[in-house]
């Protein structure tokens, strides 16, 4: 008997593409698949710097007020466009970048990503336009807006997230996303509140928001990610087991979960605990960080000098508030002045950090981008590298006033000196301004002059009697 004919095997298929945020037309070789397109996080990047503009802005036209009552409604705007506009959005874009990579997981989706970049937008702006004006129906439109990108955003990022065996990392990140969940919940309530009025808006009530925003969301994702950044920006490899980084992602959450109910109660025990806890995973992070710069392999430049000066804003911070803590019993004003300086320093730990470490990330990114384009060298005729996308003087003077303007802020809060804070909030607003130019003139002009994508292949016309036809050249006929 022969053998049944075989059917012929069925040429293989081209490879599926990456399902979720990953799969965008255009990537360039050697980008992982699972990252979302560039314009995403680097939207949030370019956001977060107007965001510090309007910050400054904001101190400036709200340094009256800060000196008689740092909880008055012109410098809570200056402190949400600072918050929202500033940190929140530039650690959002960051989490959009950074999450897919560690844990090799795309996000759910890109559309996703730009629905959360739109409405964390209109909050970020929107809340505090409205509290500057005392316009209680934008108040509540961007407290809404607020409460849609955190949920976006949480279901985005809960596909690469649920990876498991990642690291305390991963770990980091799950809690932070947490924290940022609860710190909008506090804030919905907070504006629904100024309509309602059911509870005074006090300066303790207040500080239990602040704390869980700064650390529990915006320090936590930091120095969750910081274990993976140093490394590699550092060049340094810490040798053992290096417990200084798992103790700092676990004793943060947990010092917040007491802090701040004791401090929205009036608990002090409670309080006091919850800042002994959060002072030692300050304290490991800080740990973590010396060990990081002790192994390092790279020389120091600017990128440590931002982080070593975010250390120390971290640690004024903790200074500043031990010291409001002790002086608000006896003199209630100065108290509070120190508390606000306090919550400046640990909001500029952060900005800081996030200024540093753009000025790392953005190059990265827009270097694939350029290379993908087919540009491989730099204005000069050299091979394109990350450190010829932005001028390094300008990246210097952003420093400096960064550093300077953080430093006049706590001054101006903490000694009651409104033109001190004038001239912090103008440094600020240089500073976004500064940033924000140097990390996209280059690239721009480099992208003007790229070539021009490839175009398309031809098509090929099958005719009727399977012979098949090309389109008519230039000149010549169609060929049969």
């Amino acid at each position: 008997m022969t053998a049944p004919p075989q059917k012929p095997a069925r040429p293989p298929g081209p490879p599926r593409p990456v399902q979720g945020g990953g799969a965008w037309p255009g990537r360039p070789p050697g980008v992982p698949a699972v990252v979302p397109p560039p314009p995403v996080p680097l939207s949030f990047l370019a956001a977060a710097a107007l965001g510090l503009i309007a910050c400054g802005v904001a101190l400036i036209w709200a340094r009256g007020a800060a000196m008689t009552d740092p909880t008055a409604d012109p410098v809570v705007a200056a402190a949400h466009f600072g918050v929202l506009a500033t940190l929140s959005m530039g650690v959002a874009g960051a989490l959009h970048q950074f999450t897919p990579v560690v844990t090799q997981r795309p996000l759910r989706s890109v559309t996703l990503a730009w629905a959360t970049f739109a409405t964390w937008l209109g909050a970020a702006w929107l809340l505090p336009s409205g509290i500057a004006a005392q316009q209680e129906g934008v108040v509540e439109a961007g407290g809404g807006l607020a409460a849609i990108a955190v949920t976006l955003l949480a279901v985005n990022l809960s596909a690469p997230l649920a990876a498991r065996g990642k690291g305390h990392t991963v770990t980091g990140l799950r809690l932070a996303l947490a924290g940022f969940a609860v710190t909008a919940c506090f804030g919905v309530t907070y504006v629904a509140d100024r309509r309602g009025n059911w509870f005074d808006l006090s300066g303790h009530i207040v500080l239990a928001h602040a704390v869980i925003g700064l650390f529990a969301w915006l320090g936590l994702t930091y120095v969750a990610v910081a274990e993976k950044l140093w490394p590699m920006f550092f060049l340094a490899h810490v040798p053992g087991r290096h417990r200084a980084g798992r103790l700092a992602v676990l004793l943060i959450p947990g010092g917040v979960t007491l802090l701040s109910p004791g401090l929205l109660a009036s608990v002090d025990p409670l309080a006091w605990a919850g800042a002994v806890i959060l002072a030692a995973g300050l304290a490991a992070h800080l740990t973590s960080l010396a060990a990081h710069v002790r192994h390092r392999r790279r020389k120091g430049g600017l990128h440590l000098a931002f982080v070593a000066t975010a250390a120390g804003f971290l640690a004024a911070g903790a200074g500043l508030a031990l010291a409001a803590a002790l002086v608000m019993p006896r003199d209630h004003h100065a108290g509070m002045a120190l508390a606000a300086a306090a919550v400046t320093a640990f909001a500029g730990w952060l900005l800081e950090a996030l200024t540093g470490h753009a000025h790392k990330v953005v190059p990265f990114i827009l270097w694939s981008v350029l290379r993908g384009r087919g540009i491989a060298t730099s204005p000069s005729g050299r091979p394109l590298g990350f450190g010829d996308l932005y001028d390094h003087r300008i990246a210097v003077g952003t420093y400096a006033l960064v550093t300077a303007g953080i430093a006049a802020v706590c001054a101006g809060f903490g000694a009651t000196q409104p033109a001190t804070l004038a001239i912090g909030g103008g440094m600020l607003a240089a500073a976004g301004l500064a940033a924000a130019a140097n990390l996209s003139v280059t690239p721009a002009l480099l992208l003007r002059k790229a070539p021009g994508p490839p175009p398309p292949p031809r098509r090929t016309v099958v005719g009727s009697r399977g012979s098949s036809r090309r389109g008519s050249r230039a000149g010549g006929r169609p060929s049969s």
